[in-house]
Formats: structure tokens, C-alpha cells, sequence
């Protein structure tokens, strides 16, 4: 099993916790490069914290070696055909599945969030080795906090920032169905131009080696725009998904994309005319068909009766023929994805899609009594922000006036610049008698029901260190 070949397979159960990725051993302070499979998850659990862009990176001295195998002198002509074997390899996307299915909520959240600052997708929906059920990793990418600039605040050069689970945005999901000639990974990196690969492909290093646990991942990435019309490539946001693996053998994850995404884009070779798949009358998101002339299984035919019995347009069928090259090609697929962006009406956010996924019963990380728990006593405290200010100055009065004023006080009473002619040491008696005064004040102030909840809240019998973090976070 491969979570037995990282090393990882103690922790399935008992998941891997924060304090234990945080830990400083001989590991941790070497720049050793792996020297097996059990230290490549560590490895790019180490480069990740570091917000390293060639985190997925991964090659172990054995695989590195490979090519040193022969003696000097020794050649051999049928080598040069052999593939090279792919045995030891490891694919960087089961790396990061073993890493999520063996990691509790907090590590979740940091691996998203630093995932999301290197340009990386980061999971939305996680396939579990055992069944074939996912889940949904709200929980996961709460913590990741994003900037950005829309066209209608270009001119004022305003920005828009808050966590990306709670924006409502167009939400276009890129899936392949059967075998496909078109990487549609790397498509995807060119189409948003990162030069650092949001998405592993199979051209990347370990990007072709045959995917074990990674299968029916659905992954998750933004394009936010920065306001400037030379630059964006979309003048609006939108978050893009890509699900590994052949629609027909995740029926659930696609069925779920087909739900929440404004639009849907279908890689494919072959079709078949009467694809119950991608007919189904209960999916509400545009279809795209995206195909390759090139490829041997191609026949024009069935594209064409599909396309009648989806009642698709031309603009809902793109083909790259012989003559069509790759640059021209993502020209056309960035022109169509602009037009769902600019024409759709269909906006939702991660937050929203966990009904989606409770009606097709994916789990939600978010499901289990400590999380629920620590958001309903989050909401029973700002349920009453109305006025931002005038909640301060009912609930939070020892923040408000009087603290101002102790503070300026305290540091007058360091800094002595309006003391002019007057002894110092009546001046610094009279600061601290001002300062008594306010402390009097502020001590008649009673408990405030927001300070009333909010100790109540941390100081039950009852509560776990697990409790208090998701508190915080939903407050």
C-alpha cells in the first residue's frame, strides 16, 4: 500500500498533528536530499512549510541514480527505447492525497494555505483510499485569505479581500472523460499562465508516473484579477477546478462539478453518441466539448450527434485540428472561459457547495460536533453586529474612549514631551492620578453579554484545545 511505502500508514488513524510537522529534528535542519519513498512526503511536507515552489519536486537518490546504473564504457542500443521504470517513482499528486488523508483539520489548513501561496491547487474534493466515498475540504481552505481587484474598482484602485470560501464566484470545472491526447493539466497552466505549474501534469517531474490514491481528486484554484488591463487575463475572478481521472469512474465528483460550476469543459478522444454522462438532464452547467483532431480515436461523427442531442452551439465545441497550434489553441479556450465569466449569472462559493455536496452525500470536513460547536457559539456572538462601531462601544467598552486615553497617558508619562516648565515629578504624580481616574471608570463598566458568551464559551468543563482554535477561526 502506498501510504505503507511513505511511511505515512501510523498515521491513517492516528492523524499527524500540527506540533507533529512543526517538530525540529535531524530531518528538519539537513538539506539531505530523500533517500527513499518513507522520506519524500517529509520532504515536501519540509520544502512546503518553507513556501518553496519546487515543493513538488520530488525524486529520491534511488530514482536519481537510475540513470548512473551502467558501468563506464557499457552501452547498450535497446536501453535507448526502454522506458524507464516507474516503480520507484512516486506521483506528486498521492503524495499530497497520503498527506491530507493523513492529517488532522489543523495541518489540513496550513498544507491548503501554503499551498495556495506557492500557486498551487489546492484540494477541494478528497477521494478516500479505502471507499469510494470524498470529502469535501471546507474546513481545509478556510484559513486562505485572498486579494484582489475587479474591473469595476480599477478606476478607484480599490480591492476586494476576504476568505475565499465565503466569495461567490464563477465557478468553471475542467474534467476528461476516457482517454485523452490533450493534457488537460497543462492546458490549464497555460491557459492561466503560471509559469510555477498550478496543476502537476505529465511533464512534470514524477507528473507521469501512475497515479494510486490521486484518482477522483478535484482540485481547486483562483484567477484574481490585480485591475490592470495589460495584465489580467480575465478581468474578473474565478475559481477553476480539475478533477483527475476518467468522469466515468466518478460519477459523484462529476456529478457534484455539473452542480456548482457555471460551466463544464470535457476532454476527450472518443465519445460515445449516446453518453448518458454528459446528457443528463438534471446537470445545470453549460457543456463544452474539447477535443483532438490529431488523436486516431477521433471521429468527427459522434461529436456532431452529441452535440445535436445536447443542443450545443460552436461555441460549445472546440477542436484542435492539424492545423490549429497549442498557443492558438489556449487563445480559444481562454476566449471561451472569458465568455462563461462575463456572461454568467451562476456565482457560488465553496460555503455553498457544501449543500451540493450533502444532497449527493460527499462528506464535509466541517460535519463532525467540535467544528458545529465552536461555529454556533461564533454566530451567537456576532449575530449581533449590526453597527460595527456602536457594537464596540456597547459590548467592548474598556476597548473604546477610556482605553485611548490610558494610553496616551501611559506614554506621556514615559516620554515627558508636554511637561515644559513644570517638575517633572508633580507632572508624572498627576498623569498617574489621571490614569487612577480612568481605571475607576473603566472598573465600574459590568460584563458585557458578548464578554459573557465569549467566557463562557472558552472556559467550559467540557472543552478541547480542538474547540478553542475552531472558535477563533469562525469568529
Amino acid at each position: 500500500m502506498l501510504l505503507e511505502d511513505l511511511g505515512l500508514d501510523q498515521f491513517y488513524r492516528d492523524k499527524l498533528s500540527l506540533s507533529k510537522i512543526l517538530e525540529i529534528n535531524e530531518k528538519t535542519i539537513n538539506d539531505e536530499p530523500p533517500k527513499c519513498k518513507s522520506d519524500l512526503s517529509w520532504h515536501f511536507l519540509k520544502k512546503l512549510k518553507m513556501v518553496n515552489v519546487t515543493a513538488r519536486q520530488i525524486r529520491s537518490v534511488s530514482m536519481s541514480n537510475q540513470d548512473d546504473e551502467l558501468e563506464p564504457g557499457e552501452f547498450n542500443f535497446d536501453d535507448l527505447l526502454a522506458s524507464p521504470n516507474k516503480d520507484d517513482s512516486v506521483n506528486p499528486l498521492d503524495i499530497i492525497t497520503a498527506l491530507f488523508l493523513c492529517s488532522d483539520g489543523f495541518v489540513h489548513q496550513e498544507l491548503a494555505l501554503k499551498m495556495s501561496m506557492c500557486q498551487f491547487s489546492v484540494p477541494l474534493l478528497l477521494p478516500n483510499c479505502d471507499t469510494n466515498r470524498c470529502t469535501l475540504m471546507l474546513w481545509a481552505m478556510r484559513d486562505i485569505v485572498k486579494k484582489y481587484r475587479p474591473s469595476d474598482l480599477s478606476e478607484s484602485k480599490g480591492f476586494i479581500e476576504e476568505r475565499i470560501v465565503l466569495s461567490e464566484l464563477p465557478f468553471v470545472s475542467f474534467v476528461r472523460l476516457g482517454e485523452c491526447s490533450l493534457s488537460k493539466s497543462e492546458m490549464l497552466n497555460k491557459l492561466l499562465n503560471n509559469p510555477d505549474d498550478t496543476f502537476v501534469h505529465r511533464d512534470m517531474d514524477g507528473g507521469d508516473s501512475p497515479r494510486r490514491i490521486s484518482n477522483g481528486l478535484t482540485e481547486m484554484t483562483w484567477y484574481l484579477p490585480c485591475g490592470n488591463k495589460n495584465m489580467d487575463i480575465f478581468s474578473e475572478p474565478v475559481a477553476i477546478a480539475n478533477l483527475r481521472g476518467d468522469i466515468a469512474s466518478f460519477d459523484t465528483q462529476f456529478s457534484f462539478l455539473c452542480q456548482t460550476s457555471a460551466a463544464v469543459f470535457v476532454f476527450f478522444d472518443q465519445l460515445d453518441s449516446e453518453c448518458e454522462l454528459l446528457t443528463n438532464k438534471n446537470h445545470k452547467s453549460q457543456i463544452f466539448l474539447v477535443g483532438n483532431q490529431q488523436s486516431k480515436n477521433f471521429r468527427f461523427d459522434l461529436v456532431k450527434k452529441l452535440a445535436t442531442s445536447l443542443a450545443l452551439t460552436q461555441n460549445n465545441i472546440l477542436i484542435k485540428t492539424k492545423q490549429t497550434n497549442g498557443a492558438d489553441f489556449v487563445k480559444l479556450l481562454r476566449k471561451r472561459v472569458g465568455d462563461v465569466i462575463n456572461n454568467s449569472q451562476s456565482k457560488m462559493s465553496v460555503e455553498q457547495m457544501a449543500d451540493v455536496a450533502h444532497e449527493l452525500g460527499i462528506r464535509v470536513d466541517e460535519d463532525f460536533s467540535k467544528c458545529q460547536t465552536g461555529k454556533m457559539k461564533a454566530d451567537e456572538i456576532t449575530a449581533e453586529i449590526k453597527d460595527i462601531m456602536k457594537y464596540k462601544k456597547d459590548q467592548l467598552p474598556l476597548q473604546g474612549q477610556i482605553w485611548k486615553e490610558l494610553t496616551c497617558l501611559e506614554k506621556e508619562e514615559f516620554r515627558l514631551r508636554k511637561v515644559g516648565s513644570e517638575n517633572i515629578e508633580n507632572y508624572k504624580c498627576k498623569l498617574q492620578s489621571e490614569r487612577k481616574k480612568l481605571r475607576k471608570k473603566q472598573n465600574a463598566y459590568g460584563m458585557s453579554r458578548a464578554m459573557t458568551s465569549f467566557i463562557s464559551a472558552i472556559s467550559s468543563p467540557h472543552r478541547e484545545s480542538l474547540f478553542l482554535i475552531f472558535f477563533f477561526t469562525f469568529l
